[in-house]
């Protein structure tokens, strides 16, 4: 039969037997967050277009290629966000959180949508992990941004992954910034492209992000915003610089990195991959954007924060060969033979799971062979076989699947007591072999 659709190009479906691995990047994510002090937030998948126009910048790629934008039945333009930040500071004065006890910190995991080639880690509704901080101006807030994305790549055990670091200064100094860097481009305008064209008098430093292959060449040569930067931004780099040194986060200033975004301003960085599978692959990156929450209403208010996508950690930590633990293993199948002991496995089941146990049994209507089979398919870690014989006799055989013991079990009131005792003993026997073989 011919399917009558599939997922639309730039998507993906996460498989049950896949989004186990998804589960354990995010809760891992969400914790570390709530460890450094960000509570979780959601904010809606649409905002209005305007939100994005006005944050993300008019002349960016994400405003002018990529956004998912249409207008809705009461002819309102609407767009599918294409990052956190901006939703995560309307929600912030819409609902007055700056009047709480500073600084204000979120966290979220949202899908994002933007219109791009699909390829290895580019999709074009992708999961955003990401964290914002607002109310703190201190290179010390800088630090510990920059410090809980480290943390997130320790616990998830990659490897090979470098930190880069740039300051592309605030808006009196990089106002002259802006000349240089336009004097410089007018040089080149005949090969520029056309988007860079439009952007030489309104915002060159974007040209500085353009994937055209002329223009990232011709931007090789122009001019650095670090030797443009005034005193206080300079202030400022030097101390995120002192904090990152006090607990040995080794970076690297990349001079190059101005992001892909308007509202950033003074501290950028990027965690880039080094890895050999995945060289190049942004695992993440952010800075401050001291002046988003004013040209979105609100008071001039200091901000910063970071977001990863958890597709591109996924393709990296699947690079690198680090094996994500299967979390939802089955404890126990409980097979039976005929209707009574199939009733009587739906009871046990039942009162497994109010346990907190993982139990499964036959709904399929399967012989004892194909039962037998499933249950060690889906890894089952004990069975139990139910007949007449064992519900008259109220006993029954649970067998260690990875042993292949065989324990009585008494299937009266001490059936959960029983079971707690010879799960937890093979469990510890397993921690203790793990250990030994360390």
């Amino acid at each position: 039969m011919q399917l009558l659709t599939k997922a639309p190009r730039g998507t993906q479906d996460i498989l049950p037997k896949d989004s186990y691995k998804w589960q354990f990047i995010e809760n891992i994510m969400l914790n570390q967050a709530e460890l450094f002090g960000f509570s979780e937030i959601r904010t809606p998948v649409f905002e209005h277009t305007e939100l994005f126009s006005r944050s993300v910048g008019e002349d960016t790629d994400v405003v002018q290629k990529e956004m998912y934008t249409f207008n809705d039945k009461g002819g309102r333009s609407i767009t599918l966000r294409p990052e956190g930040t901006a939703g995560a500071v309307r929600a912030m004065l819409e609902h007055g959180l700056y009047n709480e006890s500073l600084p204000v910190k979120m966290s979220y995991i949202t899908l994002c949508y933007r219109y791009e080639k699909p390829q290895s880690g580019r999709w074009r509704e992708f999961t955003q992990f990401g964290v914002e901080m607002f109310g703190a101006s201190s290179a010390a807030a800088d630090a510990e941004v920059i410090c809980l994305a480290k943390t997130l790549f320790d616990r998830l055990g990659l490897s090979n992954i470098s930190l880069e670091i740039n300051s592309i200064g605030c808006p009196k100094c990089r106002a002259k910034y802006y000349e240089a860097l336009k004097k410089y481009f007018e040089g080149y305008k005949s090969e520029l492209c056309e988007t860079c064209l439009s952007r030489l008098d309104r915002n060159p430093m974007r040209i500085l992000d353009c994937k055209s292959l002329i223009c990232s060449k011709i931007a090789e040569n122009a001019p650095a915003v670090l030797d443009f930067i005034c005193a206080d931004c300079k202030e400022h780099f030097e101390k995120l610089k002192e904090y990152l040194d006090a607990v040995s986060i080794e970076y690297t200033v990349n001079p190059k990195i101005v992001r892909g975004l308007d509202y950033y301003t003074r501290t950028v960085f990027e965690f880039v991959s080094k890895d050999k599978n995945t060289l190049g692959l942004v695992c993440g990156g952010g800075g401050r954007y001291d002046g988003l929450v004013e040209e979105l209403g609100g008071k001039p208010t200091p901000a910063l924060g970071f977001g990863l996508g958890i597709g591109r950690i996924l393709l990296a930590m699947e690079s690198q060969g680090i094996e994500i633990p299967k979390t939802n293993v089955c404890d126990v199948y409980i097979a039976s033979i005929g209707d009574a002991a199939s009733l009587f496995a739906f009871n046990l089941t039942r009162l497994l799971r109010e346990s907190s146990f993982i139990a499964e049994y036959d709904t399929i209507g399967r012989g004892l062979k194909a039962q037998m089979k499933y249950a060690d398919k889906i890894g089952a870690k004990f069975t139990l076989v139910l007949g007449d014989d064992e519900i008259a006799s109220k006993k029954a055989k649970i067998k260690n699947m990875k042993t292949g013991d065989l324990l009585e079990i008494n299937l009266d009131k001490n059936f959960l007591t029983e079971f707690f005792k010879i799960h937890a003993e093979a469990e510890n026997e397993k921690i203790f072999k793990n250990f030994s073989q360390k």
